[in-house]
């Protein structure tokens, strides 16, 4: 859902700016390709929501003060940053969180995400094929980042830190990384504001981990942006359902103060130089590293909350195993073969302990994420074959 932006220079007449408006209006397919809105209301419903509520247990600050746009026929651009070294689930519970706050309208937002994010079958979560997509999100280019400033029936988000960001290290948590300039652009072409959301405590979901610039090449190799070395790490191997596993880390959503890089200059975009677009990335990374210290002070105290963590699972402990992140596979699958057998009608799934085991039997390429080392051989086959 939500995931990391990519996007690189584009040359031009100055060095660095090419219109793309013209490729931009042929590339609308991109919008509605795989989006599926009727998918992604269901899963929110029936497994993104239960992961939030009995896990995650999300929190969104100050989104009583939601903005509007400030151009109405363009999307507004919310940046957030990545607390690093996990599998994306904070980006995933945002957005789905803002569906729901909004219904699904047009204040919601799509992610632009990495395309290592979707090319690759291991980075879909449990191996599900163009999950990012079916639920909104777009692989981020600078054409498809044009494309999707031409709709106007959902804002973005980006994180514009990219992948970087995510595998930057425990050690550099709340430090920013260097941003792309993309969303600048797109913000002083549009003259649409920029709205930083500050996710706080999701560093938490894989703690202490580190990057190793060796270990990171080789999984690149295999489509996977990083590995982290961690806790995490070392238990991989023996159970593959670990790899998408996160510690119940408080994630909580800070909104921020809105951002205007068009005011800061008197030039259009294609007039700027490049030194001048980035003195403006650096304006506004330095505001919202600001915002982002700021909220790490004030609700980064307490990231796991654990009594309230223990007491909310002790109140359902009736909805084991789906609860916990070794019940997650279980409760894709569970909801995948709803979805399909309901062809879409909006029926609720209903789970129980003995769903659990009867997806084993139902759907026992499930039991490859349970199985020590060996399970990996089918799983790597399955996820390098996609990709390749």
């Amino acid at each position: 859902m939500a995931g990391n932006e990519s996007i690189n220079r584009t040359s031009g007449p100055n060095g660095w700016y090419t219109d793309l408006s013209g490729k931009a209006a042929v590339n609308k397919h991109i919008i509605h390709e795989y989006f599926d809105i009727q998918y992604t209301k269901a899963i929110i419903r029936d497994v993104i929501k239960y992961l939030d509520d009995y896990y995650f247990r999300s929190r969104f600050i100050g989104f009583e003060n939601y903005p509007k746009r400030n151009n109405p026929d363009v999307p507004l651009i919310f940046a957030s940053n990545h607390s690093g070294m996990a599998f994306p689930w904070d980006g995933i519970i945002l957005a789905a969180g803002i569906y729901e706050m909004f219904d699904y309208g047009s204040e919601a937002v799509r992610p632009l995400a990495s395309p290592m994010l979707s090319e690759s079958l291991l980075m879909n979560p449990y191996l599900y094929d163009n999950l990012w997509k079916i639920v909104g999100s777009v692989d981020a280019s600078f054409l498809n980042f044009e494309t999707m400033m031409l709709q106007d029936e959902y804002n973005l988000l980006i994180y514009p830190e990219g992948v970087p960001g995510i595998g930057k290290g425990f050690n550099r948590r709340y430090q920013l990384q260097r941003f792309s300039s993309s969303f600048i652009t797109m913000s002083i072409k549009y003259k649409t504001d920029i709205v930083p959301i500050l996710t706080v405590n999701g560093e938490y979901i894989n703690p202490f981990a580190y990057k190793s610039g060796i270990l990171n090449g080789l999984v690149n190799k295999i489509g996977v942006p990083f590995l982290p070395i961690g806790l995490i790490t070392l238990f991989i191997p023996f159970q593959p359902w670990i790899f998408y596993m996160g510690f119940p880390a408080k994630l909580t959503y800070v909104l921020g103060k809105t951002i205007r890089p068009y005011a800061m200059t008197n030039k259009p975009v294609e007039q700027l130089s490049y030194h001048e677009l980035v003195e403006i990335k650096e304006k506004v990374r330095g505001n919202m590293q600001t915002q982002l210290t700021e909220a790490k002070e004030k609700y980064g105290k307490r990231p796991w909350k654990l009594k309230e963590f223990f007491f909310v699972n002790f109140k359902n402990l009736d909805k084991l195993p789906y609860t916990m992140p070794f019940g997650w596979p279980l409760l894709f699958e569970q909801f995948n073969r709803h979805w399909k057998r309901n062809k879409g009608e909006e029926k609720p799934l209903k789970l129980g302990f003995l769903s659990s085991l009867r997806i084993l039997f139902r759907s026992p390429k499930q039991l490859f994420f349970y199985l020590p080392v060996l399970g990996w051989i089918p799983l790597l086959v399955r996820g390098l074959r996609k990709r390749s």
